[in-house]
């Protein structure tokens, strides 16, 4: 059944409104100050949320745990019915793997009142969301000219109808946060496979009525994927000026990385406070080990170094913890250290580094800018590389002002209509993807309401592009130079 997940925001930051389908290359274009960040930096904090269980401090709620629902003879019964359909799912396993496997009614009636109950977790998605943003309040969210109120909603739709769906609705009002979630009834409530191994030794232990009520928290929490799709998946934000930022790293110390938390931005300080995207950035090069993992992304690195770089990236760990960066050019018999390369190869070190050691098959890895400081044909040699970063099974999210970025991606777009025994007869320089694969949006600024409006972009396959105002740009210099030039005529 086909499905997707939308992001809806209304005056959130310098964004007036926004409905956008997350696919697996979701691209940000647009002026300047129209929120592209924003939103790429809301992601990042919702992947961030619901990426570590957020349902665990319900286990300490006394309203659960004193529910008339969890009498100790329902409890048992109810324990021995899960008990029951995990030994059935297990002999199942063996023609079901890799499936969602679907919660008996009687099961899935259990778990959706915890999936709907909360409000009591608000608090830690608002915590998540000023850490990520560096902010002390997170009314200073709220778009100025609004009246009080930012809203963010998250949607996973199934089908072709619209009310099929489940997510959660954030709203920022001036003086407290709200959430609430939607887990229609006639929605079915699935677990991953990976999910039911830990549940079915879980189930043996539950044997009291006290621990039946935390049960039905992990339980829920396996649920989650269902509700929110990938965003229960690891991301990671690779900020705009990654350079100077990594060039920075010695000079940070872990505890301004700390202080990217709620309580110290409130504190002054004569320290600058960092952002939780910068924090985390920071924090995954301190803590970066020198494994390398044995995946397509660790290939994908490679190619990157060979085909763009010219060169290697390489880092040390240091006695104190800290490690050391450095480049060594194709053929050299010695490295430089990365602050002394060209601004290209800083840019790109991380994207390295993240590919070889970091990244995994169904993370997210958003970037600002992929374009800075590269040349055009580095732009388009890159943009392919990301492609097939998708094609691996890492989701990826750009914001960008680059019109060779989205030349390229609309090529690789069209490239997916050519019969693969023909797509050879193309110099592409990335693999095809298909229309599903790919959403390019527009942030556009508007005087009423002030405010950027977000809008999808639809391939312009006469042009071979996504158009974004560049061809407008580009016209109008023509004719900057039409009247320059007749005038420069006319003088003479």
């Amino acid at each position: 059944m086909p499905e997707r997940i939308t992001l809806s925001v209304k005056d959130f930051g310098p964004i007036a409104e926004a409905t956008i389908d997350l696919r697996p290359f979701t691209v940000f274009v647009g002026a300047s100050n129209t929120g592209k960040s924003y939103l790429a930096i809301l992601l990042y904090a919702l992947h961030q949320f619901f990426g570590r269980t957020p349902f665990g401090p319900l286990m300490r709620s006394r309203r659960l745990h004193d529910s008339s629902s969890t009498r100790r003879e329902d409890s048992a019964k109810q324990v021995e019915a899960i008990k029951l359909w995990l030994q059935q799912t297990q002999d199942e396993a063996a023609s079901r793997r890799g499936v969602d496997i679907a919660l008996p009614d009687e099961i899935a009636a259990l778990v959706r009142p915890v999936l709907q109950d909360v409000g009591e977790i608000a608090p830690l998605l608002d915590d998540e969301v000023k850490r990520c943003f560096g902010m002390a309040e997170s009314t200073d969210l709220i778009r100025q000219s609004a009246g009080g109120c930012a809203r963010v909603v998250l949607r996973r739709v199934f089908g072709d109808d619209a009310t099929s769906s489940t997510g959660y609705d954030f709203a920022i009002l001036r003086g407290q946060v709200q959430l609430s979630s939607s887990v229609p009834v006639n929605m079915p409530l699935r677990i991953q496979e990976a999910s039911r191994h830990r549940l079915h030794w879980l189930a043996q232990s539950t044997t009291t009525r006290r621990l039946f009520a935390p049960f039905l928290v992990e339980l829920a929490d396996s649920v989650l994927p269902s509700i929110v799709g990938t965003f229960v998946h690891p991301a990671h934000y690779l900020p705009a000026d990654r350079a100077g930022v990594m060039h920075a790293h010695r000079v940070v110390m872990r505890s301004l990385i700390g202080r990217a938390t709620r309580a110290e931005l409130s504190v002054e300080s004569p320290l600058p406070a960092l952002s939780g995207v910068v924090a985390d950035f920071l924090a995954q090069f301190i803590e970066l080990s020198d494994e390398r993992l044995l995946t397509e992304s660790r290939q994908l690195a490679d190619r990157l170094e060979t085909d763009i770089l010219g060169g290697s990236v390489q880092f040390r760990q240091s006695t104190v913890g800290y490690p050391s960066f450095h480049y060594r050019p194709a053929k050299w018999k010695r490295e430089i250290a990365l602050m002394n390369t060209s601004s290209m190869v800083s840019e790109l070190a991380p994207v390295v580094l993240y590919l070889r050691h970091v990244v995994r098959r169904g993370s997210v890895i958003i970037i600002e800018e992929p374009e800075s400081h590269l040349h055009p044909q580095m732009q388009v040699a890159f943009t392919g590389l990301l492609a097939a970063v998708v094609k691996a099974g890492i989701r990826v999210i750009i914001t960008t002002h680059s019109e060779w970025v989205l030349e390229t991606l609309a090529n690789l777009v069209r490239l997916s209509e050519v019969p693969k025994s023909r797509r050879s007869k193309v110099a592409a320089v990335g693999p095809a993807l298909t229309p599903d694969e790919v959403g390019a949006w527009l942030f556009e600024p508007k005087l009423r309401p002030k405010g950027s409006v977000v809008r999808e972009i639809p391939l312009d396959t006469v042009r071979g592009t996504f158009p974004a105002g560049f061809g407008d740009i580009t016209e109008n210099l023509y004719n900057d130079w039409a009247t320059i030039a007749n005038l420069a005529l006319n003088s003479k």
